[in-house]
């Protein structure tokens, strides 16, 4: 009887030892096996991410190439400012100019945020692997709706003035005098259209 136990928990302890194989494999399946993939880690240092999380994609003309593994608070000594680490990994066979432009961009407008790297041209000198490179910040997001506000305040500022009379085109579409003297010039030009031959002669 002991025996015959011993060998059932012996199968069940093969059984779920396969499953959790499975399992793993299925994972690293879904994961595009990143963990198995050779690459190298740099890092990009920015004064605002706005919202970028770790995890998040990492892309190189539009692919996606690797993602980001780590980000770090740092003080700048220079600057005495705090700056964004962003560590990225991609993987080896991706060779970066040292030119590159670095962003934080965004899915739709309100979408995922990923690491997009604009390549460069100078292909004599790439990023090496635990190189340090200086991100291009991205629009906050109270600045554009600053930017939006502006807009809007002087849109009404126009018709206001436009309302009042005031300006060239309160005065063009207010004034009746200009409508007279289109209308009359019109007409003319109608009644003698040899005057613009006219003119144009005598200009030269």
């Amino acid at each position: 009887m002991i025996f015959g136990k011993t060998k059932l928990e012996f199968k069940v302890g093969v059984f779920v030892f396969c499953a959790l194989i499975v399992l793993a494999f299925f994972i690293l399946s879904i994961g595009k096996f990143k963990t198995l993939t050779a690459g190298y880690l740099f890092d990009c240092v920015f004064n605002f991410v706005n919202g970028i999380k770790v995890g998040a994609p990492v892309r190189y003309a539009g692919v996606d190439v690797g993602e980001v593994k780590r980000i770090d608070l740092v003080l700048d000594p220079a600057t005495s400012t705090t700056k964004v680490k962003v560590v990225c990994w991609v993987r080896n066979d991706i060779h970066m100019p040292a030119d590159s432009s670095f962003w934080v961009n965004t899915l739709g407008l309100f979408g995922e945020k990923y690491i997009e790297i604009i390549p460069g041209k100078n292909y004599a000198t790439t990023i090496q692997p635990g190189a340090t490179v200086t991100g291009n910040e991205p629009i906050a997001m109270h600045e554009v709706t600053e930017i939006a506000k502006n807009i809007a305040n002087d849109i009404e500022e126009i018709i206001v003035k436009i309302k009042n009379k005031e300006g060239t085109i309160g005065k063009l579409l207010s004034e009746d005098i200009i409508y007279k003297e289109l209308e009359a010039l019109v007409i003319d030009i109608r009644k003698n259209p040899w005057k613009l031959f006219w003119k144009s002669k005598e200009k030269k």
